[in-house]
């Protein structure tokens, strides 16, 4: 960025004006301690803007946030891990209604005001006894200094919670922005796969905010893959307050640049940590496509190697096959010349005009073997480029994946199903 900012602590919860909230309902197993529901709640009124996935099978979550936002801005979120909640009919829809009443009534807000996400096991009805008994505490435990609870307990294959905050000057006032991820599977483009909920005490105008969120999604988010597979249930949620005292951001300004630069700052932090955690995953891969004939043509090439499955599983085995790389550029329906792209790994060319590059391969392993790596795909046949981030396919993935019975398990001893 072209600005100094400062990395502070508490995550959703640092920027002035919010509370947060985190409890433990066993949502998945009724044993378990673990936090699984979580409210972030502000002082003051807010605007807000969200994306969600694009997915036309839509969790109730996502439905009513949708319609949530469309009649005005949002004041508070309440979300849970250990059921996703979709597919699951008009009951869903209810019980997601049910919990945005359950914390609204507390608040002194209208179930309008609040946003509800719910991440975990496709196509179990939610156990609402179990949640429904404890809206209250959950509105009662709100605090300052509660924002890790919420990170924490929105988590479900993730190794481990993922946020972050920053401050900085704008127009001599000091704005914090704070924010929190889940996400490790189900990962691809289009909104990406995850839950994302990022807070503000900047003056942001709803309009602003709503544009400028789309902006820095499309460039955090949008650009990162783990396995492919796009959610039901994705979102991402902003709230702005403005209780850092500034005036409104006018659309255009230089402050309006500034902070649509530090939003996209924190999307893109929390994006990356999300293919670092991906389930069972060993390699972080940059993949920056240059030359191309336009951003489409860019993009088309960068998501077909991000998403190959043969080049992912080249990564997890530390093996340079450039010819995986190039036969996805090839298929990726962007226009290319096969002759003239040249193909990168951390600068080491590997292929150059189509063709294997001098480069000693055990350079080039040596380079794939390696946590982290980028590889560059010159097309040279324009100006447009694409960056995206993506991560190895490794069998561990699979093994992990294989089964979900034990939910569905649990679900018939609460008479679920």
């Amino acid at each position: 960025m072209d600005f100094p900012v400062t990395r502070i602590k508490g995550g959703v919860g640092a920027p002035r004006g919010f509370q947060c909230s985190a409890i433990s309902c066993g949502i998945k197993n009724p044993a378990a301690e673990r936090l699984d529901l979580a409210l972030i709640y502000s002082e003051s009124p807010c605007t807000s803007a969200g994306t969600f996935t694009i997915n036309r099978v839509k969790a109730a979550p996502v439905k009513l946030s949708q319609a949530h936002l469309r009649k005005g801005d949002l004041r508070a979120i309440i979300a849970n891990s250990g059921n996703a909640n979709a597919c699951t009919g008009v009951q869903g829809v209810n019980d997601a209604k049910a919990m945005c009443k359950g914390v609204a009534a507390p608040l002194g807000l209208n179930r309008s005001e609040v946003g509800v996400c719910s991440t975990g096991v496709i196509g179990l009805p939610m156990p609402m006894v179990r949640i429904e008994p404890r809206f209250d505490e959950l509105v009662q435990g709100l605090g300052a200094n509660r924002g890790t609870d919420v990170a924490k307990a929105i988590i479900t294959s993730d190794t481990h919670h993922k946020e972050i905050a920053i401050s900085f000057d704008l127009g001599g006032h000091r704005v914090r922005i704070g924010g929190c991820v889940k996400g490790a599977g189900m990962i691809s483009p289009s909104m990406a796969t995850m839950l994302c909920f990022i807070t503000t005490d900047a003056n942001v105008p709803t309009e602003t905010l709503r544009k400028g969120v789309l902006e820095a999604v499309d460039e955090s988010f949008n650009r990162i893959t783990i396995d492919g597979d796009m959610s039901t249930n994705d979102t991402v949620l902003v709230l702005a307050n403005g209780r850092s005292g500034m005036p409104p951001i006018r659309r255009g300004s230089a402050l309006c640049k500034q902070f649509r630069e530090a939003l996209r700052h924190v999307m893109l932090e929390l994006a990356q940590a999300v293919v670092r955690d991906g389930e069972r995953v060993t390699k972080f891969v940059t993949v920056e496509v240059k030359g191309a004939r336009t951003y489409l043509d860019a993009k088309l090439v960068a998501e077909a190697v991000c998403k190959s499955a043969l080049v992912k599983s080249s990564w997890n085995g530390g093996d340079p096959n450039w010819g995986r790389v190039l036969h996805a550029v090839g298929y990726s329906r962007a226009r290319i010349r096969e002759e003239l792209v040249d193909i990168f790994y951390d600068g080491k060319p590997a292929c150059l005009g189509g063709l294997q590059a001098t480069t000693p391969m055990d350079e080039l392993r040596e380079i794939a073997a390696k946590p982290e790596f980028k590889i560059e795909i010159h097309l040279n046949q324009g100006d447009a480029d694409y960056c995206m981030y993506s991560s190895d396919l490794s069998p561990e993935y699979i093994d992990f994946n294989r089964s979900e019975y034990a939910y569905w398990k649990q679900a018939r001893k609460d008479g679920l199903v």
